[in-house]
């Protein structure tokens, strides 16, 4: 879906992606075989385009180009390590990102130890009265899935969900793209599919793409049944870590716990290129206006926007 995606080292193109759920193009640049997204605002900013599935390949080489490089000239340079590198290794400005990860060693030293007993006995309870979880393929019957689960409810998590609306062809082609890294897992009720994960291959862990389930059938606790298979193709595959993305607190956090996710500091290094970008960089602007304001009140606007959502919704439901 990228455009110029064979351009030249240090050159700048447009490249196809995904924002929030819709379509969007961004500025792109390759270097050393791969590629960097360039964000513009207040800095301009370097980073890998798909940070979760690679590692930044010798950074201090890198840096030491773009210091010199005049083709482009970002203000700022960002990259992060990966699982399970928790450790700083370089001398750069760090700071932590917080990810949810669960440590895998056998599904039967998760099942038995690392999760609730409440989540022991919902998986229970749902594989008596017949839910069946199974690695799947991604096929029109996947898909058709896929669409009638997005299309359940504009509203999910107290957040507008970014593929509600979306008709069976956008949904193929949209996610198609990532087929090649994952794996796809179904949860299915009398033949319906109820459930679905599609496995992110990372290299040294693996990640919850996308998990999500129906929620005409929230009473068969799809999701942790989808988890504890995910957990037992990691234990196949031999990943050491599942990811499910960054740790956030809100209500999806005390589905993580109770699922035996950890929340796990990651180091992310920030580069200034420019004058300016190091001044952003002082001034703790390089992680945008809202990451200033104090944690009572970040929390205080996700409720409210969480209630006004929510009215909305049920205005909409019942027009």
């Amino acid at each position: 879906m990228s455009v110029n995606a064979e351009a030249e080292d240090w050159k700048v193109y447009l490249h196809d992606t995904l924002i929030m759920g819709a379509p969007a193009r961004i500025s792109c640049v390759n270097l050393h075989g791969q590629r960097y997204a360039l964000s513009r605002g207040g800095v301009s900013m370097l980073r890998l385009e798909d940070e979760w599935y690679e590692d930044v390949c010798d950074p201090l080489k890198l840096v030491g180009e773009l210091k010199k490089n005049r083709k482009i000239k970002p203000d700022l340079f960002t990259f992060w390590q990966r699982l399970p590198k928790v450790a700083p290794e370089y001398s750069f400005h760090c700071e932590y990102e917080d990810i949810a990860a669960l440590p895998i060693t056998t599904h039967a030293a998760w099942f038995s130890g690392q999760i609730k007993s409440r989540v022991r006995n919902l998986i229970r309870k749902s594989e008596k009265e017949g839910v069946e979880v199974r690695e799947s393929v991604y096929d029109d019957d996947f898909v058709h899935g896929m669409t009638r689960i997005f299309n359940e409810a504009p509203i999910r998590q107290g957040r507008k969900f970014w593929h509600y609306g979306k008709d069976f062809e956008t949904i193929k082609m949209q996610f198609s793209r990532f087929v090649k890294r994952e794996r796809m897992i179904a949860a299915y009720y009398r033949g319906e599919m109820i459930g679905l994960i599609m496995l992110g291959d990372a290299g040294s862990f693996a990640i919850t793409g996308q998990i999500i389930s129906s929620l005409h059938h929230r009473d068969k606790a799809t999701n942790n049944l989808l988890v504890s298979k995910a957990v037992q193709v990691c234990e196949e595959q031999g990943f050491r870590h599942l990811c499910y993305l960054n740790w956030s607190e809100d209500s999806l956090s005390e589905f993580k716990r109770r699922c035996g996710f950890e929340k796990i500091g990651m180091p992310r290094y920030y580069v200034p290129l420019t004058a300016k970008g190091k001044i952003w960089l002082r001034l703790g602007l390089h992680r945008g206006l809202k990451s200033l304001l104090p944690s009572n009140v970040r929390n205080a606007l996700k409720a409210a926007r969480t209630r006004w959502l929510e009215m909305k919704g049920r205005s909409q439901a019942g027009e």
